[in-house]
């Protein structure tokens, strides 16, 4: 059964590389493949594992996935508010020129991207930056490859610090790094980005001319916005100090939010901005979030933790980022925090850095991607494999970045 189970895994992987061919959503075959193997589970469980044990499996890792669902039901409800009411376009106004070449438009959004997501986390950053991107209505082809730069930013500028990145945060959280020593890995990983900006940004020819609107915020809107900056700053404040998890913080200034606007505009129907979340981006996180509980039922992410004993640590965290690109960063960076590995400050410095940048290699490999490729139109799994070998080159550098200034710590 343990064959079968990886066999359905793996399907439910290929089918979401397969998309345009087989002509099915991959919100559809992943879930599809997700739930018969968690039924599959149940019915022939390997090990001869009672049903109380295979509820507790189930419902820990249900207990992750609604954690994140729900996150993200918050998070989109705030962007999609923020932005029907123009927000968004009005600082998009303020922070782009009104003319500038699709070069310099290419290193512009790069640093936004890092820089927001370092404060913000990655998912509320990527969704920010696309509806930014989408607004300057690119060609299909040149869209991409700013959303490909907008990932690996957003992945990057989350690695550097502990508000922007959950894997960083449980690096920290076990004592293995400090604040300092994450300023210093920023360095590396901006100069990543710039590095890969620059490469995207070699055959880009002409000029991007923003249409300047002036666009009247009303006060209400206003309160709103800085509501939403709020519970982001205060989520990342309260965790850090108390522990409450980002799911409860969050929902609870989306219920702050929700009393807000009765309030200020009683007429405003608020109900009606969860209706227009995506839905099929949350049942493709449910699909993947499913397969990866499977597999880590199956303890198939443990085998991972071998690879120490065989290469360098320094070569095994370097292709622990390149894992992160297939298997969630989050339960393989618990598995190796669980491990006992025992490495200095500077070899934890590089793995924080390659589980949280290596999973841009794919769109798969982070929230990012995944959130990209629901939003954007033309950006399947192949489209961004295209720019793998670029994606490669920049964490490559990144990585060699991050060695090096580990040697001062």
């Amino acid at each position: 059964m343990s064959t079968v189970l990886l066999i359905l895994a793996l399907l439910g992987f290929i089918s979401i590389i397969a998309e345009d061919y087989i002509g099915i959503d991959k919100a559809k075959t992943t879930l599809f493949f997700g739930t018969l193997a968690w039924m599959l589970y149940f019915i022939a469980p390997p090990g001869g594992l009672s049903n109380e044990q295979l509820m507790h499996a189930l419902n820990e890792n249900l207990l992750e996935i609604a954690s994140l669902w729900l996150f993200l039901m918050a998070a989109m409800t705030f962007v999609a508010y923020v932005s029907s009411k123009g927000v968004i376009d009005a600082l998009s106004y303020k922070v782009l020129p009104k003319k500038m070449t699709q070069r310099q438009l290419m290193m512009v959004v790069g640093v936004f991207a890092f820089v927001f997501s370092s404060m913000a986390d990655n998912i509320t950053a990527t969704l920010i930056c696309i509806t930014v991107l989408m607004s300057l209505k690119l060609t299909t082809d040149k869209l991409i490859r700013y959303v490909v730069l907008t990932v690996f930013a957003v992945n990057s500028g989350g690695a550097a610090l502990i508000t922007g990145d959950v894997t960083t945060l449980m690096i920290f959280l076990a004592g293995k790094v400090q604040i300092v020593d994450l300023i210093l890995l920023s360095v590396p990983a901006l100069v990543a980005v710039l590095f890969l900006a620059f490469m995207l940004s070699l055959n880009l020819k002409g000029e991007v001319i923003l249409e300047k609107q002036r666009i009247y915020i009303r006060t209400g809107d206003k309160i709103i916005t800085g509501l939403f900056l709020a519970t982001i700053l205060g989520t990342i404040a309260v965790n850090v100090a108390f522990g409450i998890p980002p799911v409860l913080s969050f929902l609870f200034g989306l219920a702050v939010m929700f009393m807000a606007v009765t309030l200020i505009n009683k007429d405003e129907p608020i109900l009606e901005y969860i209706r227009k979340i995506e839905f099929d981006t949350l049942l493709f996180f449910l699909g993947v979030l499913l397969l990866v509980g499977i597999l880590k039922e199956l303890h198939v992410l443990q085998h991972f933790l071998s690879l120490y004993e065989n290469v360098p640590v320094l070569a095994a965290n370097y292709i622990m980022g390149l894992f992160s690109a297939l298997i969630d960063n989050v339960p393989l960076t618990a598995a190796l925090l669980k491990s006992g590995i025992d490495m200095n400050t500077g070899e934890w410095l590089t793995l924080t850095y390659s589980v949280g940048v290596g999973g841009s290699l794919l769109a798969i490999g982070s929230a990012a991607g995944v959130v990209s490729m629901s939003k954007v139109p033309g950006l399947t799994f192949v489209a961004y494999l295209r720019y793998f070998v670029y994606l490669l080159i920049a964490y490559s550098a990144g990585f060699a970045g991050v060695y090096f200034i580990s040697q001062f710590v």
